[in-house]
This record gives C-alpha cells, sequence and structure tokens, in this order.
C-alpha cells in the first residue's frame, strides 16, 4: 500500500504557521454532553471545569455543545450535572498551549426511589461501554504515553492492569488470566482486526512494535473476562479502540520522534465548519535503523524497518445521519544475513538467511442513522488486509551455494458488515441488539525442505469462509444502586459448521456511595489459529489431506466476583476473584501433551495434525488493585495477581500451561512539578517496578540437537516441566514540558530509561548452532528511549 508521503503532510504544516502568532498562550475545553444510552444531545447541563486555583462554570448549548476559553496550562478536574441525571466527575485532564482539549461527556438518567441516595460516577473508573458489570476497564492516551516503560504501546500499557502479564520486552503479546494471547480480540471503531501490529505472524495478536499510533486514540475500553455479549470469538480478553475526531474547528499540528515510534506527523483541522466535520491524519516512520547504527542495542544485530498511516474523516452531520471513514495500514520488514551476526544475537544462525515481511491495513466506513430520539442504528462496513512472507535460504559454508528451503507466504482478506439496534426503552432498560458478517478469504502458502530434497507441503489454500456472529443484550437498570446486564451471542462459522450459543449476565450492587458489588458469567468460544484448520498431512500414496479442517470452537466458561471501594478521595480498591473452565480444546487423537491452549507460547506455526476437541483446562486466580488518580501533583497504582493456569492434553495429564506464571505486581508512581512563575511548564518523575513469576517450557534435548545442528524439545514427560527464572525490571521516566508563553505552542521532552538497572531476564533456553551447544537468550538490557513532541 502507498502511503501519503511528507510534501504533503509538511505543507499542510508549514501553510498554517501564520497562526501560530500573535495568540494568548491560554486553551480552550469543549465538547459535547449526550444521553449515555439514547446518544441524544442534553442542553443547559452545568458544566464546572476547576483545579487549585481556578474554577470555571458554563452550560451546554442547545446542541448540547460547550466551550470553556482562556484556561491556562496545567491538569483540570471536570464536574457535570443535570436534573434527573447522575453527575459525573472526569478527572486529570491535561491542557497545554499547543492544542485544544475535546472531552465530550455522557450523562445516565437516574431512576427516581423513595429513600434511595442518589450516586454520582468518576469516569476514571467506568468504561465507555455501559453493558459491562465486571472485568473491565477504560484508559486514555495519557496513561499510554505518561507510564514508564510504556513505549507508547496500548499492549503494553494494559500489561500495567491486574491480571495481565507481559513478561517480554521483544513482543507486546498479552497473557490475560493465563489464557494464551491468541485469545486476544482486537477492535478498532467497529472493526475486528485480527493483529494491530508490525513484523506480525498469522494466528497471533501480538508483535514487536504496535501499529497503533497513540496520537490518533481517543479514551479506549479493555476487557479481561465475561465480556458482554457484543463481543464474539475470543476467550481472554478484548480491547475496543477508537479514533479520536478531528478538530473541527481549527488546524492543529504535532510534530514527533522517538527511539521506538519513529519520526511522526499528525496533522487535524475541519472540513466544513458549518457541518462540524473534520480530518485527522498521521504517519509514521521507523527510527530503529538510525538507532542501531549509533550503537544502541535492540535485540539483534538485524535491522527492522516499519512505517504506518492512520487517518480518521468526519463527515459531520447529514439529513441521512453521520458518515465516518477510518483507516490504519503499516508495512515492517527485517533481515537475518548469516554474515550479519553473533553468538549473542538472538536469532543467530551461521548456515541461514531469513527475510521477513508483513503488512497490515484497516478500511471502514460507520454510519449512525437516529430512528427517533430513543433508537438509533449503528453500521460500519470495512476491509481489513494481514500479509507476511517468510523465506528461509541455506547457506553452504564450503562453497557458499544458496539454496533456498522454506517458503512461506501467508495473506488474510476480512470484509466485515457490523450493525447494531440501540434503544433506550425507558429509563431503566436499554436493548442492543446486532449482528457481525465477516466474510474471510485466506491464501495460504506454506512449504519446507528442513531435511528433505523435495518440498513438503504444509499449507496451500486459496478460498474463502465466513464467521456469523449474532447478539442481544438488555441492561436493566432495576434501581440507582442494582443494575442487571443480560444477553445472548450466537456465532457460526460456515468452514465446517460449528456453533455455539454463549450466554452472559452481570449484576452490579452499589453497596453505597463509596463501595459497590459486581458478578459476571459468561460462555466464550473462539476459532482456533486460522492456519491451524488448513494444515495439509502428508498420506502413504503421495496425497495431501486437510487433516484439522473439522474442528470445532475452543469454549470458555468463567465467573468473575468484584469488590470496589473508593475510601477516600481519589483513591480507589478494587478486588476480583475468577475462575475459567476451558473444553472442547483441539488435543492429538493419540496420546500427547499437545494441547491448542499453548498456541501462541512459540514463534513457531502449527504443524501438529489429526487433532480433534477433547482436551480441558482452567484459570483461576485472585486479584488486588490499589489507585491513587492524579490529583495534588501525584499518582500511584499498585497491582498485583496469583494464579494459576492448567491444561490437560490427550495424555489426561494435568500440566502447566505455557502461559502459567503464577505471580505478577506492577508498581507504578509518578510525580509532577510545576515550574515558572505562572506555573505553565512541568517537570515529570515516574516509575515503574514489574516483578512476574518465570514461564514454564519444555526443555531441549541437547544430543538430539547436535545430532542434526538444530534444536530438538525433549519429549511429552518433560512438557512444561521447567521454568524460566522470574522476571524483573525497574523503568524511570523523566519529562519536561515547555508551554509557551506568548504562541499556540507547546514542547515536550522524555528519557524514559528501561530495565536501568540492565537486569538479565531470560528470554530462552535454546540451541545454538553457531556454538553447537546451549545458549541462554536474555531480553532487551538497559535501553534508553527517548520522545521530543512538538505541538502547534
Amino acid at each position: 500500500m502507498k502511503f501519503i508521503k511528507y510534501p504533503i503532510i509538511l505543507f499542510a504544516f508549514l501553510s498554517n504557521l501564520q497562526f501560530l502568532f500573535g495568540q494568548t498562550s491560554t486553551q480552550s475545553i469543549k465538547g459535547m454532553v449526550i444521553d449515555k444510552q439514547s446518544q441524544v444531545a442534553i442542553p443547559s447541563v452545568l458544566i464546572k471545569i476547576f483545579n487549585t486555583d481556578t474554577i470555571f462554570e458554563v452550560e451546554s448549548d442547545i446542541d448540547g455543545k460547550y466551550l470553556v476559553s482562556g484556561v491556562k496550562p496545567g491538569r483540570y478536574d471536570l464536574y457535570a450535572s443535570f436534573i434527573g441525571y447522575k453527575s459525573v466527575t472526569i478527572p486529570n485532564i491535561v491542557v497545554t498551549t499547543g492544542k485544544e482539549v475535546v472531552v465530550d461527556i455522557s450523562l445516565e438518567e437516574q431512576i427516581n426511589s423513595i429513600q434511595e441516595v442518589v450516586i454520582s460516577a468518576n469516569k476514571k473508573n467506568e468504561t465507555n461501554n455501559e453493558l459491562t458489570s465486571v472485568s473491565a476497564r477504560s484508559f486514555s492516551t495519557e496513561e499510554v504515553n505518561r507510564f514508564a516503560g510504556g513505549r507508547s504501546d496500548p499492549s503494553r500499557m494494559a500489561a500495567n492492569f491486574a491480571g495481565v502479564s507481559s513478561p517480554d520486552d521483544s513482543r507486546n503479546d498479552l497473557v490475560i488470566r493465563g489464557n494464551s494471547p491468541t485469545g486476544v480480540l482486537w477492535r478498532i471503531e467497529g472493526l475486528n482486526i485480527p493483529n494491530p501490529n508490525h513484523f506480525s505472524t498469522i494466528g497471533t495478536t501480538g508483535g514487536p512494535v504496535s501499529a497503533l499510533n497513540t496520537n490518533v486514540l481517543k479514551n479506549s475500553d479493555f476487557f479481561t473476562s465475561a465480556f458482554p455479549s457484543e463481543y464474539g470469538n475470543a476467550t481472554a480478553g478484548v480491547f475496543d479502540l477508537g479514533f479520536r475526531k478531528g478538530n473541527s474547528d481549527k488546524r492543529e499540528h504535532t510534530l514527533q520522534l522517538g527511539a521506538l515510534t519513529g519520526l511522526e506527523a499528525v496533522t487535524e483541522g475541519p472540513v466544513r465548519k458549518s457541518k462540524g466535520s473534520s480530518y485527522l491524519i498521521a504517519y509514521r516512520y521507523s527510527f530503529t535503523e538510525f538507532a542501531q547504527k549509533a550503537g544502541i542495542p535492540i535485540g539483534t544485530t538485524a535491522t527492522p524497518f516499519y512505517q504506518d498511516l492512520s487517518f480518521k474523516i468526519n463527515g459531520g452531520k447529514t439529513k441521512i445521519g453521520k458518515f465516518v471513514l477510518f483507516g490504519v495500514a503499516g508495512k515492517s520488514r527485517i533481515n537475518f544475513l548469516h554474515d550479519q551476526i553473533d553468538s549473542t544475537d538472538l536469532f543467530a544462525n551461521p548456515t541461514r538467511d531469513s527475510y521477513f515481511t508483513s503488512k497490515m491495513a484497516l478500511i471502514g466506513v460507520s454510519h449512525f442513522a437516529r430512528l427517533n430520539q430513543q433508537s438509533y442504528f449503528k453500521t460500519v462496513i470495512g476491509a481489513t488486509y494481514s500479509a507476511s512472507i517468510y523465506n528461509e535460504d541455506s547457506i553452504n559454508k564450503n562453497n557458499n551455494q544458496i539454496k533456498r528451503i522454506l517458503e512461506n507466504t501467508t495473506q488474510q482478506v476480512r470484509y466485515t458488515i457490523n450493525s447494531s439496534f440501540n434503544s433506550k426503552m425507558n429509563s431503566k432498560i436499554f436493548l442492543k441488539i446486532g449482528v457481525l458478517e465477516e466474510i474471510i478469504g485466506l491464501n495460504l502458502f506454506y512449504r519446507s525442505k528442513y531435511y528433505t530434497t523435495d518440498w513438503k507441503q504444509i499449507w496451500d489454500y486459496n478460498d474463502y469462509t465466513s464467521l456469523l456472529q449474532v447478539y442481544a443484550h438488555v441492561k436493566y437498570t432495576i434501581s440507582n444502586r442494582f443494575t442487571l446486564n443480560a444477553g445472548l451471542h450466537n456465532q457460526y462459522l460456515v468452514l465446517n459448521k460449528s456453533n455455539s450459543l454463549e450466554p452472559r449476565i452481570g449484576l452490579k450492587f452499589q453497596v453505597n456511595e463509596k463501595s459497590n458489588l459486581s458478578f459476571g458469567y459468561g460462555l466464550h468460544s473462539q476459532m482456533q489459529p486460522i492456519d491451524a484448520y488448513f494444515y495439509r498431512t502428508l498420506l502413504a500414496n503421495g496425497t495431501y489431506v486437510q487433516s484439522n479442517i473439522n474442528m470445532g470452537f475452543t469454549k470458555s466458561n468463567q465467573f468473575v466476583l468484584g469488590y470496589e471501594i473508593f475510601p477516600k478521595k481519589d483513591w480507589r480498591v478494587k478486588v476480583e476473584t475468577y475462575y475459567q473452565y476451558l473444553f472442547n480444546v483441539p488435543v492429538t487423537q493419540v496420546s500427547s501433551a499437545y494441547s491448542m491452549l499453548n498456541a501462541g507460547a512459540s514463534f513457531f506455526p502449527n504443524e501438529t495434525s489429526y487433532l480433534v476437541n477433547k482436551g480441558t483446562g482452567e484459570n483461576y486466580g485472585l486479584e488486588l488493585t490499589l489507585e491513587k488518580f492524579f490529583s495534588k501533583g501525584y499518582y500511584t497504582l499498585i497491582t498485583g495477581s496469583i494464579y494459576e493456569s492448567k491444561y490437560k492434553g490427550s495424555d489426561d495429564v494435568l500440566r502447566n500451561t505455557g502461559f502459567n506464571g503464577k505471580f505478577v505486581y506492577n508498581i507504578l508512581a509518578g510525580k509532577e512539578f510545576k515550574l515558572g512563575s505562572d506555573k505553565r511548564n512541568a517537570l515529570t518523575f515516574d516509575v515503574k517496578y514489574t516483578h512476574a513469576g518465570g514461564r514454564f517450557y519444555t526443555p531441549v534435548d541437547l544430543v538430539a540437537s547436535q545430532l542434526i545442528n538444530f534444536q530438538v524439545l525433549k519429549g511429552d514427560g518433560y512438557a512444561y516441566t521447567q521454568r524460566n527464572p522470574n522476571f524483573f525490571r525497574l523503568d524511570v521516566k523523566i519529562g519536561f514540558t515547555l508551554n509557551s508563553k506568548k504562541k499556540k505552542m507547546a514542547q515536550s521532552w522524555y528519557l524514559d530509561i528501561q530495565n536501568i538497572t540492565n537486569h538479565k531476564n531470560v528470554f530462552a533456553q535454546r540451541y545454538n548452532p553457531l556454538t553447537g551447544n546451549m545458549n541462554t537468550a536474555y531480553q532487551i538490557g538497559f535501553f534508553p528511549n527517548f520522545v521530543y513532541k512538538f505541538q502547534f
């Protein structure tokens, strides 16, 4: 895919530089107030924006819009109230002179009952999706960029939450409550995307570098269990992300340079002010090749290259509703050459040249159409594309002859329609009914000459299949204290006629103004990694058969119980315990330790045949979150999880999964110091400490590996019996933000020192063909990541 190049974006920047001068050094906060369920604008809402020194009061206009001008740089809280609705407080709104702040507010109607306490809401602990009862949290882009060690990556930021583990510096795969990362669903603006990362491969959900630009994301939701019925084809968790709207009143721009995020340019502004339409475009180009030339270690001597483009065009109001065009595209490549490696390289092989390229793209159009004041339709139509090419050559050291020994090409195109009917039946009942159809086009080609003179064909498939999902969900607000969420989800795979009907239920009880109890249950199912269905088994007569084509869904019964309390202002304590029983898990027909629950524990595709849905597994644990929201110049987030993740293969032996770390805890804290005569500038210090249990693995058979000079693992009796040392990392981040006194611009500098103690966390114990012996591969050591950001 061709990308918009620098001249177009830079021309947009330069053509508007004239508007920087002669303007005041304050900024504006604006947005719209709507009913959370009906999405109808609410006029005359009282809005207060305040901090310790200043308070502003305005009311929303007839269209629900509000504007607060003359706001000095700093952090503010927003309070909104209206008769008949629960009041809302939105904390920690960051204002700089370089960009207007847009804060949209959704209010929930109050149920009036005699002798009942009126409950207010703090948006910090609520999700955008109102159909959630347990195990969910919203997050802001400010948090993604603020936390130490986050690399401006939503996945790595989510690893700070209770129940989530990602003790792997090389990738951002998420282990949620002991589940494989392949069980995570990614959704962007209503479209499911297989993997939104650079250097991604088929059947995975993570990668070394995120293709999602945090400068275009809006506040989004993250779910870890028993999620609402609108989400299907996932057993571990859900990322429901959205792109923010571009500024519909004025043009604004951002330039950014980061060691990991690369060179970046963002531009936004109005298309037609009268219609409220706007554009938002962002482009990034990798900086890692420059980092490697400077001698900064990045885990391999090969140089990774990547670039991505994100955009959102908001069409504004029309007679037939609102239309939005959005998209993201990314491309990455890396080569590992035999004459450019050393013995410490993670991927060292003195007789191999390998070449890897990946591409991903998403484009869609959403349409919002109002049926009446209580009901509306939301429809998204779009397509996603993901592809990877991996070729490997064998090098004869005697005569330097090159021979191709592996070819792996995958392409996946998904055409999607996601449509829902939403209706606020009355102040107590909200109904959502929807359908999601994905037509999946697959082109899989994989053949190998490892240990053979003739090609062995593993995949050869070029066709379409379809996954149909339908759901219905009801939210019944019994009283201001008690809320019931109930729904049904059904999904059907055309490929082999697999079907799953899944009940979901959630209960939330507000004990008092400061505490609540919650319970959730859901049956969740998921397709297997798409490549596993099309594995080809060679028969004795020389023909091939797709021996896994009839695999059904893996299913998971999930139970969650939670208690949340706000002991004092800006403090939150949350405890959750959970149990998950997984069944219908693909295992081998013959007795073995293999289970699809361990998919994603390695970098290799599935090459196991004749799988049947007879395996089981279970995950259970206890989680604690202690959080001090950012106020009075500091914040704290402490999360801890103790858990178990077990499985049984066809040999009926209970084992640890490859994702059973047993425990993980994080301690994050930060302090902000205001500088300057008018306190408009800020110096920030952030720290993050992570300690996680080492994962279990199957040890290498050294003798067998030496015989063929290629890694061979020990047999089933040793499956997941050894464990890596515990993971430890300390990250420190220092930042400075300079808000101009005379111009509408702001600059920020950050130095994020990751693994400041240079602790050697084990990546893997592996056989090294260069030395003919075992080698311990370590993760990234001391790594200074810098970011410079300029907004104007």
